[in-house]
């Protein structure tokens, strides 16, 4: 009826046909009828909680029919001794049974009726009888009772016996019980004494030992150990893992060697100089218990020998000598900055005068010219006592001498380097080395990092000057790869950039002479070797890398355009194809300058008459005068050739070598090209077009190659290389379109699409749609009962806060009746104050 809880829902759009639910609501109706629903319901139970008017007959198989009384009873009885045992008999013992301790019942030990025994009298303490501790604790009255027998409880009382007479009694008592004990004892030693010579006459029954024989019986019958008690006997003997120390950093580690070389090369100079440490090491001298350090004397002593001058004391004498002192004290200090020897000398001299001194003061009859005379000569036996040292540490000297330093800084020119590793063997550079990369360490200080970057590059030429010598010491160079590799380890950026930059400049140079002759020769040694060092260095089987990719394109440009005209070409452009191998065993890539320069050296073995039928690629021309480079006519020289490995010195000793030792180079040269074309068919063996790539290496080798003229050995390499090559199976895939999925025809229907309204329900199967309507009145529900929940515990939150506020009131009411009774008490026994202060 109120029109102010009346919600009236309005649409947007009134469309016709449509019936509207709702139209008009009242919240305020549905509100009174929830809070009526939830005061029948709810807050009954609310209320209700904690009570229980409900009797439920808990008995055990009360209504079951099935058991009988008899079963119902027998249950019933157990369930009731199980909950007593659980809770209330825990820690009541069976009466039955009777507990025991070493075969005594547990209830006489608890009586402690246990007589003490003693030796004596004096030592009767636990042993006190009744009448004792009556009549000397219980005040007297105990000795006038009487002593009532068991026997005589029935008969009348006698007189009570007097205080003489139970004292009597008592002694004798008391005198009969230690007579017993002691009987006791000497029976227990007369049995004892039995029993040791009773056991020492079978004692010697017992140890009479066997013989061997019998032994060797008993030992062949014990069982042998099973393998699962060895193992466990092992274990036990094993040692337990002990706690490792903490690894330490790099850090850490640089600066203990750095420390380590700093103390050896501290003792190599004082080898050096001849300062022996051990005889310069005061000893301590012997001093007994009974000493009382009565001739303790400080090192500096400041007494003063005392002196007139004209009837003054003489204090200008003193002065002077404090400052020769100190002067001489200044000049040790400077002496022990250059050299420690100098100090240690200057020590002893001190000593001297300080003894010197003590002497002066202890005899009063000297004089100061004496003194200075005695002081002249000690310290000339001391020089002659230095000299005589001097001369047995002279050894020791150039020992030391001849001895590496243990500390070495960073040279900052090429020179200095050159010069610090100049006459050195290879085994003193390599420590050379190794002392500087640990002395200076980059954890060590700031500016090291950059030292041993520069340090790389100054390795790398001194490597590179070794090579180009007359005779170039290639076990030197192979040495000093080590060193380089733990630089490029730990500075692999400026390692990089120095490498770069040898390989720019020589393909630099590489391209300046063909610009300005057409041709170019092949680099030096130096060049090589580094090619070589960088296959050691850098990964070479990246895909793209700064450092190979550059030497990768550098060496394929030597097979290509370098000339070949001397056996030294040769053999250059060999070992680059041996590099070429090493840089590509791992990714496998293929490489054609190294096919087409192999097909070349086997084509100036050939002579000019067979060297025809075939195609060869720049360098090699197939006519010219370079055309039978590596051909050997000698037959005495290929009889004598043995297999040999051509090594990268060679090129500088061909000029000086003979016929018959450059003949057998050609055929080692030959021999491994064989070899390099066997490499080769089993490196790229599984590429498609391998059969094509080797064809003209194949023909070359079955047609043109004089087999029959080579040595045995040389025909061997010969035949395993064509094997290789003709043992390779080919394998072609056909090509074949791929296949897809057909193109259907053009069908001319119409394509029917829907189209999604949205806001509304589209239309499906009747599964489909019952599943929809299944899922939205889930949704509805769920969010009517989590409203309805909400609700509740509101409702529940509001009642509770109402019982609290009601406990309030109650409390607050009582408190302030309690207050006002106090007040009125308070306000009636003043008034009876008052009155009695004015009456």
């Amino acid at each position: 009826s109120n029109p102010f809880e009346v919600k009236v829902n309005r649409q947007k759009f009134d469309i016709l046909g449509r019936k509207t639910k709702n139209d008009v609501g009242l919240p305020g109706v549905s509100r009174s009828k929830a809070i009526k629903k939830r005061n029948q319901t709810l807050l009954k139970e609310y209320k209700e909680r904690e009570k229980t008017n409900v009797f439920k007959d808990k008995r055990f198989g009360e209504y079951n029919t099935k058991i009988t009384p008899e079963e119902k009873m027998i249950r019933r009885f157990a369930l009731e001794r199980q909950q007593n045992y659980g809770k209330k008999n825990i820690y009541n013992l069976n009466e039955d049974e009777e507990l025991t301790h070493y075969g005594q019942s547990l209830a006489e030990i608890e009586k402690l009726n246990d007589i003490v025994d003693s030796d004596s009298d004096t030592e009767e303490r636990g042993a006190l009888s009744a009448e004792l501790t009556a009549a000397h604790f219980g005040g007297g009255g105990g000795l006038l009772r009487k002593k009532v027998s068991s026997q005589q409880q029935d008969e009348e009382e006698e007189k009570p016996k007097s205080r003489k007479e139970l004292i009597e009694e008592m002694i004798a008592k008391s005198k009969q019980e230690k007579q017993e004990r002691q009987t006791r004892r000497e029976s227990a030693l007369e049995l004892t004494e039995k029993l040791d010579k009773d056991w020492k006459e079978i004692q010697t029954l017992i140890a009479h030992k066997t013989p061997k024989s019998e032994r060797k019986d008993k030992e062949v019958e014990k069982p042998k150990p099973d393998e699962y008690d060895m193992i466990v006997r092992e274990l036990g003997f094993e040692m337990k893992a002990k706690p490792s120390e903490r690894l330490k950093t790099e850090e850490e580690l640089a600066k203990e060697e750095q420390a380590r070389l700093q103390k050896l090369e501290a003792d190599r100079l004082c080898r050096m100089r001849g300062i022996d440490e051990q005889a310069n090491k005061k000893r301590p001298s012997h001093m007994s218990a009974d000493d009382l350090a009565d001739g303790f004397i400080l090192d500096k002593d400041d007494r003063r020998l005392l002196s007139y001058k004209d009837g003054k004391i003489n204090i200008e004498n003193e002065e002077k000598e404090e400052e020769e002192g100190e002067g001489e004290e200044e000049e040790e200090d400077n002496e022990n900055e250059e050299e420690e020897s100098q100090e240690e000398s200057a020590s002893e001299d001190e000593e001297h005068d300080a003894a010197d001194s003590h002497s002066d003061l202890e005899s009063d009859c000297e004089s100061e010219e004496e003194a200075a005379g005695n002081k002249e000569e000690k310290k000339h036996k001391t020089n002659e006592n230095e000299s005589q040292k001097v001369e047995k540490l002279d050894p020791k000297r150039e020992a030391a001498k001849s001895e590496l330093p243990y500390t070495f800084a960073v040279p900052e020119s090429y020179e200095t380097f050159k010069s610090l590793l100049a006459g050195r063997t290879i085994e003193q550079q390599l420590i050379i080395l190794e002392r500087i990369q640990k002395c200076n360490h980059p954890s060590l200080a700031v500016g090291n990092k950059a030292k041993l970057e520069k340090l790389f590059g100054f390795l790398l030429e001194y490597i590179g000057e070794l090579a180009i010598l007359d005779l170039p010491e290639l076990r030197t160079i192979d040495k000093l790869v080590l060193p380089l590799y733990n630089l490029c380890q730990m500075f692999p950026e400026a390692a990089s950039d120095s490498i770069k930059f040898i390989l720019r400049d020589a393909a630099h140079d590489l391209e300046e002479v063909i610009e300005v002759k057409g041709r170019a020769s092949f680099p030096g040694l130096d060049t090589l070797i580094y090619l070589k060092i960088v296959s050691l260095l850098f990964p070479t089987s990246d895909f793209r890398h700064p450092v190979v990719t550059p030497a990768f394109m550098y060496m394929s440009q030597l097979l290509t355009k370098c000339r070949i005209t001397t056996l030294q070409d040769v053999i250059k452009g060999l070992f680059i194809c041996c590099l070429f191998l090493e840089y590509v065993s791992l990714s496998r890539r293929f490489v054609p300058e190294l096919i087409n320069f192999l097909l070349g050296v086997l084509h100036i073995s050939l002579p000019k008459n067979q060297a025809q039928g075939y195609t060869v690629v720049h360098p090699f021309t197939p006519v010219g005068k370079n055309l039978e480079l590596l051909l050997v006519c000698d037959k005495e020289d290929l009889k004598k050739w043995e297999k040999q490995n051509v090594p990268l010195s060679i090129v500088t000793r061909l000029k000086e070598a003979s016929r018959t030792e450059i003949n057998h180079t050609r055929l080692s040269c030959l021999a491994l090209c064989f070899d390099l074309i066997k490499k080769c068919a089993a490196l790229y063996e599984s590429l498609p077009s391998f059969h094509e790539i080797m064809h003209p290496v194949r023909v070359l080798l079955t047609q043109h190659v004089p087999v029959n003229e080579y040595p045995e050995k040389l025909q061997e390499w010969y035949h395993s290389a064509l094997k290789e090559l003709e043992n390779k199976v080919k394998h072609y895939t056909p090509l074949i379109c791929e296949k897809k999925k057909p193109v259907p025809l053009k069908q001319y229907t119409p394509k029917i699409v829907k189209v999604l309204e949205f806001g509304r329900k589209q239309a499906g199967s009747k599964k489909e749609q019952e599943r929809k309507q299944l899922i939205q009145r889930h949704k509805r529900e769920l969010k009517g009962a989590i409203r309805e929940i909400r609700k509740d515990n509101q409702f529940l939150a509001r009642m509770q806060l109402s019982e609290i506020m009601e406990r309030d009131s109650a409390r607050k009411r009582k408190v302030k009746e309690l207050l006002g009774s106090l007040a009125t008490q308070e306000g009636e026994w003043k008034a009876m104050k008052r009155k009695k202060w004015s009456n």
